[in-house]
């Protein structure tokens, strides 16, 4: 009696969005390096996300990438914002490419957020004295000045034409995007940066059409979301990272990341990316506790009811996990950072681990064929010198 062959787990099984094929539902979420040399990126960034499409992910984020100078947190921030950047992310994305795995980048905007050193100073805000290769600070763009005003770093209030002109940013950013290879486009949307700072009325204040109700306090996203969806080729997905909840007592709560996501659906948003946190305020929001799968209720909820896929993020770390995410229909991909910094063959491992050894040829040939050859060989008969007998020679020139 003939028996049908188990189906592969969901993490494992291709998933589409438009054009593009991903051969798994596993995603290198993006990660800020601090490495770039004036934006733009180099070895490091090469080996980083290299290592994570050898290693098997279906998709791989670079780092949040600046679409100008003032967009950076740090000196040391991602960008693409000039035409020389193009050629350096091209070859980064052209391996990856070969690898498997499909490049994505996720494009921002620090706002009220930059001006500043990076984590391992506790992004300290610049000063005069600590201007670099002849940059000084820079003033920093935001919804709304700060109340009372800090010393650090500057805040300059948008007005009507500095939104215009930021329109022009990411639609000049997406269409280097482009240029450079990348596949998928993520808006980041969430953690305190300048969208999120015009969500939430915490760091809104506006009293013109970009402020009050909600509806004004989005426009802002959706007219991003709009610029970026026009200028970023049909056939490839946009993916819109929101934080859910502001956390920490913020004022953005999960009711309206639903409308949020369903006017981006209608925009043409294909699949929302579900954070949280980053910008703090005085209500009774509790605080977003970190356990494992903290934010998954998060992806569930956007996807139930909106119909818009989504991506679960935050301490997802075993593949059973992972997979009860996807099988319960909590979420489409599942992301992975400071565990793909701990393991970056994660895939591979959960690969192996769920459907055998010839899940190792998710590696590349060069090394699944090392890897498959050394299972074969630790099962094969012996003879009695400890040798393979010529059965087990036999069977190992089968295998491989």
């Amino acid at each position: 009696m003939e028996t049908t062959p188990a189906a592969p787990p969901l993490l494992f099984t291709p998933i589409a969005f438009r054009s593009v094929v991903l051969r798994n539902r596993i995603v290198a979420s993006p990660m800020c390096q601090y490495h770039s040399m004036d934006g733009g990126p180099g070895a490091w960034q090469m080996v980083n996300f290299g290592k994570f499409a050898v290693g098997g992910a279906g998709l791989v984020f670079g780092e949040e990438t600046a679409i100008e100078p003032h967009g950076r947190k740090t000196y040391d921030c991602a960008g693409l914002w000039n035409d020389a950047h193009v050629a350096a992310y091209r070859r980064i994305n052209d391996f990856i490419a070969e690898q498997g795995a499909v490049p994505a980048v996720q494009l921002g905007h620090s706002g009220g957020k930059g001006s500043c050193h990076g984590a391992l100073r506790d992004f300290a805000p610049l000063t005069d004295d600590s201007a670099q290769a002849g940059t000084p600070p820079w003033t920093c763009l935001a919804p709304s000045r700060r109340e009372p005003p800090a010393p650090w770093p500057r805040i300059h209030e948008m007005d009507a034409s500095d939104i215009r002109q930021h329109m022009l940013r990411w639609k000049e950013a997406t269409a280097r995007a482009v240029d450079a290879g990348y596949r998928v486009l993520e808006i980041h949307g969430a953690h305190g940066y300048i969208i999120h700072q015009f969500l939430s009325p915490v760091t809104n204040r506006r009293q013109d059409g970009y402020g009050g109700s909600r509806e004004n306090r989005m426009r802002f996203a959706l007219e991003v979301a709009e610029t970026v969806r026009a200028a970023w080729p049909r056939d490839l997905p946009l993916f819109f990272r929101v934080s859910a909840v502001d956390g920490r007592g913020g004022l953005w709560d999960l009711d309206d990341t639903l409308a949020l996501a369903a006017a981006l659906r209608d925009r043409g948003v294909d699949l929302i990316d579900c954070s949280s946190g980053g910008i703090a305020g005085s209500s009774s929001m509790p605080v977003v506790r970190r356990v494992p799968g903290y934010q998954v209720p998060y992806a569930e909820a956007v996807r139930r009811q909106t119909g818009c896929p989504t991506m679960a993020v935050g301490l997802i770390t075993e593949a059973e996990q992972a997979e009860a995410i996807l099988q319960s229909g909590q979420a489409d991909l599942v992301a992975l950072a400071r565990e793909l910094i701990w393991n970056p063959n994660w895939p591979v491992h959960a690969a192996v681990r769920m459907m055998g050894q010839d899940a190792y040829r998710l590696l590349p040939p060069e090394q699944s064929a090392r890897l498959i050859r050394r299972e074969v060989i630790a099962a094969l008969p012996l003879n009695r010198t400890g040798a393979p007998s010529s059965a087990g020679e036999e069977a190992l020139s089968e295998r491989i």
